[in-house]
């Protein structure tokens, strides 16, 4: 089972977050592009530009943040953070 944790934060308090789960065969790399873009869809904002530092954070921890810089758009809040919290 893959899970991944995604949340809106602002004023260092989640305002909305959701686990999604996926038990297919894709590659890693595709059930984290797939969890990110389900969680936009279901935040209701558009998917954040995976950006240098967003890469390297992601490849170290397994957990990233995507400020205003990620997004064309104006977000109003202050991040959106992914994190992995199971892997098989």
């Amino acid at each position: 089972m893959f899970r991944i944790w995604i949340k809106e934060v602002k004023d260092n308090k989640p305002i909305k977050d959701t686990v999604i789960e996926n038990a297919g065969d894709d590659t890693r790399t595709h059930k984290i592009f797939h969890a990110l873009e389900k969680a936009c869809h279901e935040f209701d904002i558009e998917n954040p530009i995976w950006l240098d530092v967003n890469i390297s954070e992601f490849k170290r921890f397994a957990k990233t943040r995507f400020t205003q810089d990620s997004f064309i758009e104006e977000i109003n809040f202050d991040y959106l953070e992914m994190q992995i919290i199971e892997e098989d």
